[in-house]
């Protein structure tokens, strides 16, 4: 699904010139649940934004089910995205005022669909993740596992190939961070790629494979047949 080849990146900041991925290989295949670890600046978010479409390389190719995504540019880029990734972060970036199911209908009016089919879909995805009953309530009356769980079904919403993660248990207690770590699991098994970000070594050990970035470029990868 995802094929990249010696993909740099660099930023200017200021006068100097950061070399964020340095001649990235990369192979996932679809259906796999990979996380992704790493030092501070060590390229994580760099390449997770590269996968997710939102930047693209200075030099390399990175293709995505056999498209040449490298070259495009960002309205083809949020095409992509719109129809194939879904994101999730630490902070769950839900709006105040906003009830779950509005919040996961949202990105479904950028992505053009009409009214009655965007409360369906997100109807569909709260209660995929446990919240069916939950629908009707704000962040502030959901717990933080809770209000992940809206996240995780706003990615849901646009029925994507690919879930990318960035720290998703970073703001919730260990029990709570558990959870969402078993509903990972839950999506994987049921087809989505999963890739996480993260930079506790227990969560990455629920995903299949692990791959370490180091200076921007893959420093090894790993597999976990137990799993």
């Amino acid at each position: 699904m995802i094929q990249m080849r010696n993909v740099t990146k660099s930023y200017e900041m200021g006068t100097q010139v950061v070399h964020a991925l340095r001649g990235v290989d990369l192979n996932i295949a679809a259906g796999e649940f990979v996380a992704v670890m790493g030092p501070s600046g060590s390229g994580k978010s760099t390449l997770m934004n590269m996968i997710g479409c939102l930047d693209v390389p200075n030099s390399g190719t990175y293709t995505l089910d056999g498209v040449d995504v490298s070259q495009m540019n960002d309205d083809e880029q949020a095409r992509v995205r719109n129809k194939r990734v879904g994101f999730v972060f630490q902070q769950f970036n839900l709006l105040p005022r906003t009830t779950a199911l509005k919040q996961v209908a949202l990105p479904l009016m950028y992505a053009g669909y009409g009214r009655a089919e965007r409360l369906e879909r997100a109807q569909e995805a709260l209660r995929k993740v446990g919240l069916g009953d939950r629908m009707d309530h704000k962040p502030d009356e959901l717990s933080g596992g809770q209000q992940q769980r809206v996240a995780i079904a706003r990615a849901l919403a646009v029925n994507p190939n690919i879930i990318l993660a960035d720290e998703p248990t970073g703001a919730l207690d260990s029990r709570t961070g558990t959870e969402i770590l078993d509903l990972f699991a839950e999506l994987n098994v049921q087809g989505i790629t999963i890739i996480m970000i993260t930079h506790d070594p227990e969560v990455a050990d629920r995903a299949r494979r692990t791959i370490w970035i180091r200076d921007g470029v893959i420093a090894h990868k790993e597999t976990d047949e137990s799993h």
